[in-house]
């Protein structure tokens, strides 16, 4: 929660959304969407029905929302076994195939026959958005234009789709180089005026069907959009599958915006030494550059920095940050979350790793299957440790 009108802040409430694909062990992705919404509480469905959603409770706590990111799976896990032998599939896109065609679970949708049509199977990825709750609007609109900027470094360290249809694709996360984002252009907010009045602007015009037709990087969030806003939604991220890493990506967003919230001159519209008659454009076009390299190369791509528009690598760019914002963590108590980034710096992200795999000779049949025995046997040491039995 952050106090308006004050530097004092605790912890940041944060909630995630979580698209998972469904399949066998060996990888095949198998639609089971209709049948878990139907009988599991706390879980949606996609437009295709290959992956399925669930949500947490908005937390501050790091400790609570490690549990409620793992309750669920493991409760999706058990149902799942009752229904055949099928499993939880890490990535971001239909790694081992079948991208040619659209399932759709729930075929009398009129909203989901305009996805069909429209995008075909370049919607059916799987990722993780990450909430986290600020309720002023003009707070919420300068913290969207900060982490818009910044978005392709969490972009970088969540990459987890190199694969599509059992090939390599010359991308760290294919879903973000494929995916649609609507409306094509879409400004750096300079106020909750702007946001509402660019909505309205863009719904009589047709570029976006509804309200949550706003498929960027970053976007505002709330009850009521765009009017009624109370939270920042980041939906750049490939899907993250481990839990913990997650939520070290977490602790480093929500420590950048408490840095933010205290130094409000952070904010890029007037800490950029771009030229101010044309800041706001010249940054939202470096931003879709940064977007395009970090989904090609992730923690290795060459981006461009919005205060200056030095050339800079992700993972340099992402250490700076850690080290400005590792001060505030500690202070608040969350520094433990936030330390496995330097995991992730070290060792790659998920794409990295796959793909490292696949060099020295695995298909990528293999990778999946070893990501998939990986991600079952981390959630089932994380349940003993930190929850009760999963009773369905």
């Amino acid at each position: 929660m952050l106090y308006p009108g004050s530097t004092k802040t605790v912890l940041l409430s944060k909630g995630f959304e979580i698209e998972m694909y469904t399949g066998t062990p060996a990888g095949e992705i198998v639609g089971l969407s209709d049948r878990i919404v139907a009988s599991l509480d706390g879980f949606v469905r996609e437009p295709d029905s290959r992956n399925v959603e669930y949500t947490t409770a908005p937390l501050c706590c790091y400790d609570r929302l490690l549990c409620a990111l793992v309750r669920p799976r493991q409760q999706l896990r058990t149902y799942l076994q009752r229904l055949g032998n099928y499993t939880l599939i890490p990535g971001s896109t239909l790694s081992l195939g079948r991208s040619d065609r659209f399932y759709r679970s729930d075929p009398n949708n009129p909203y989901h026959d305009y996805i069909e049509q429209t995008y075909g199977t370049k919607v059916v990825t799987a990722s993780v958005h990450i909430n986290i709750g600020i309720s002023d609007p003009e707070m919420l609109m300068r913290a969207c234009r900060l982490i818009r900027v910044e978005a392709p470094l969490l972009l970088a360290l969540s990459a987890s789709s190199p694969f599509l249809d059992g090939h390599p694709t010359g991308y760290h996360s294919t879903r973000w180089a494929i995916f649609p984002k609507t409306p094509a252009e879409v400004p750096l907010f300079e106020s909750h005026a702007h946001f509402i009045n660019w909505t309205e602007e863009q719904l009589a015009a047709g570029t976006m069907r509804n309200v949550r037709h706003l498929w960027s990087s970053v976007r505002p969030n709330g009850n009521r959009r765009p009017y009624d806003l109370n939270r920042l939604e980041l939906r750049i991220c490939d899907l993250i599958a481990d839990p913990i890493a997650l939520l070290s990506v977490t602790a480093l967003l929500e420590a950048r915006l408490i840095q933010l919230f205290d130094e409000p001159s952070l904010d890029p519209l007037e800490r950029s030494t771009l030229p101010a008659s044309r800041r706001a454009e010249d940054l939202v076009a470096l931003t879709d550059a940064n977007e395009a390299a970090a989904a090609k190369s992730s923690l290795d791509a060459q981006l461009k920095h919005w205060q200056d528009g030095r050339t800079i690598l992700a993972r340099d760019w992402i250490e700076e940050i850690y080290q400005e914002v590792w001060p505030i963590a500690k202070q608040r108590g969350f520094s433990c979350f936030l330390s496995p980034l330097k995991k992730i710096l070290r060792q790659g992200n998920t794409a990295q790793q796959w793909l490292q795999l696949h060099s020295v000779g695995l298909e990528s049949y293999q990778v999946i299957f070893q990501g998939i025995q990986a991600m079952a046997e981390q959630e089932k040491e994380l349940e003993d440790k930190l929850c009760q039995p999963v009773v369905v």
